[in-house]
């Protein structure tokens, strides 16, 4: 592929300096979309692919934290909420996007793999 790259630099250099600025442009813009997908976009998508299996799997009894740094366990799971009790007697209702899987719990089911 360098080879390829290379062999069509050269070709641009002998046709004049106009046609190796647009090649070579056009060249570096699909160069720097490939870094950007394979060091920044991928591993994002994997990360978040990764959460929504965690919070799909949380269950009643799971240990949470939510986004606001409050913990507590799954009381309740519904289409877009949890219910989590914080304390005795205590329950909030959380969107599940703002739930993360406890520390300790998430320890627990990586031991358990």
């Amino acid at each position: 592929m360098l080879d390829f790259i290379f062999l069509q630099a050269a070709t641009a250099a002998a046709e004049g300096p106009a046609q190796q600025s647009s090649w070579s442009f056009w060249v570096m813009m699909i160069l720097i979309f490939v870094v950007f997908y394979f060091f920044m976009i991928r591993p994002q998508q994997k990360k978040q692919k990764e959460l929504q299996k965690q919070r799909d799997a949380l269950t009643k009894g799971s240990k949470v934290v939510t986004a606001g740094g409050i913990y507590g366990n799954v009381k309740e799971v519904q289409e877009n909420t949890f219910l989590i009790e914080v304390a005795k007697d205590v329950v909030i209702k959380v969107d599940k996007g703002s739930v993360y899987v406890a520390a300790e719990d998430a320890q627990q089911q990586q031991q358990a793999k």
